[in-house]
């Protein structure tokens, strides 16, 4: 008995797409088959496509190295998925991931970005060029910095961010460079050793290096530096769960972070959405960066305030070791983390359209048009053909929406004050 090929497989056929071994690939009945280009997309044996969201733009080649599962994913030209499964993520043109990849919701990939094999991601933001080597783990953080395919920010290989305490919480995003200056792709690459790991929630600036083996716990602000992480062998303490000793740094860089992805998607709003219609970058890949920065800022808040419910219990620990009859600044500080927890979660929502600087604002997106009337819709090559005036009006202006996401913030909470 001969076996018919699934309809959707048969269309793409004629379409041209170029299916190798069709009877080896699924397309569920959901996928919109118009949203797969016909321009040379190569589809290997064993890959699995779902979801009405998925997109795959021309030249992408998915499941060169083994079986993908694709799922309600936006692939942009030229980007090549080798194997692994995909879910909920968004890759830019000339995107690579090698195979054994574990690419999960709230993932971004910028142009050129790339992943070598076995990386695990979730709510991860990797801006243009930003390169992570083999056997890495790297959930909830936004990496930027460098200025080319010669010059980028890399992690490397056998690499973890620890982004779940003993605690039991997430509230751990690590910053490594930041949305102002790093979107300007004019900054220092950030370079993270193998071997190693961070403990987050970090903030980690421009032109670092952190030592190959090191695992590293605190925050870097001086650029032109090497850390080395503390060897922590040979020692113990009393293990203390939830009663958490320190709350102000988790406040401040969870809040920095959430102000850094605010500040990010008035860049998609304002100045990406500018490029739509180009040769690399579709109406549907604008809506899947929104999409996903969305899935980011929401995660965020959601594990902040999961956070800030935690606080009555570790109060009630730490009075029974203190015995004080006084409240700590540290006990203050955590009661009104809970008690203002609505009115946090509240403000951080509202402020998720925030603009601000508005002369700045138009001034720099001026600069924009002039850049696509001259290099055309060319987002990378635009960007870097902006001078070193033109891009410090653009980082003012989105450098004032995360002081001023951070000001309204740290209103509402000042013992967390930075």
């Amino acid at each position: 008995m001969e076996i018919q090929l699934n309809s959707k497989i048969l269309s793409l056929i004629h379409k041209g797409v170029e299916i190798r071994c069709p009877y080896s690939v699924d397309i569920g009945e959901e996928v919109d088959i118009e949203r797969i280009s016909n321009h040379n997309v190569i589809i290997y044996p064993g890959t699995r496509l779902y979801g009405p969201e998925t997109y795959i733009g021309e030249g992408a080649i998915i499941g060169h190295e083994g079986p993908a599962t694709i799922h309600n994913c936006q692939i942009g030209p030229h980007v090549k998925l080798s194997s692994g499964t995909f879910t909920q993520a968004i890759f830019l043109s000339h995107a690579v991931v090698g195979p054994g990849a574990h690419i999960r919701e709230g993932t971004i990939f910028e142009e050129y970005a790339s992943a070598a094999h076995t990386v695990g991601l979730k709510q991860t933001i990797l801006f243009p060029y930003v390169t992570l080597g083999s056997l890495i783990n790297f959930c909830d953080c936004l990496m930027s910095g460098g200025t080319g395919a010669k010059n980028h920010s890399e992690v490397g290989s056998s690499y973890i961010h620890f982004n779940f305490t003993p605690n039991q919480d997430k509230a751990t995003p690590s910053l490594f460079g930041d949305v102002p200056q790093g979107v300007m792709l004019n900054q220092q690459p950030i370079f993270l050793g193998g071997q190693g790991g961070i403990v987050g929630p970090c903030c980690i600036t421009f032109n670092t290096v952190i030592a190959a083996g090191s695992l590293y716990r605190k925050d870097e602000f001086k650029p032109g530096r090497l850390l080395f992480g503390k060897d922590l062998s040979g020692g113990s303490v009393p293990l203390e769960p939830q009663i958490y000793k320190t709350v102000k740094r988790i406040v401040i860089n969870n809040i920095t972070y959430i102000s850094n992805l605010i500040a990010l998607m008035r860049w998609y709003d304002l100045v990406r959405r500018q490029f739509i219609g180009g040769d690399y970058f579709s109406e549907e890949l604008f809506m899947g960066l929104k999409s996903k920065l969305t899935m980011a800022i929401d995660e965020r808040i959601k594990r902040f305030s999961e956070f800030c419910e935690k606080m009555p219990c570790s109060v009630q620990l730490l009075q029974e070791i203190l015995k004080e009859s006084e409240p700590s600044l540290l006990i203050q500080q955590k009661t009104m983390l809970f008690e203002r927890k609505t009115e946090l979660v509240n403000t951080l929502n509202h402020l998720r359209t925030l603009d601000t600087h508005e002369r700045d604002r138009d001034c720099f997106i001026a600069f924009i048009q002039k850049g696509i009337n001259r290099y055309g819709k060319d987002y990378l090559a635009v960007i870097k053909g902006l001078s070193n005036n033109e891009t410090q009006i653009g980082t003012t202006w989105l450098q004032t929406i995360v002081d001023t996401v951070m000001m309204r913030i740290f209103d509402i909470i000042p013992l967390c004050k930075p």
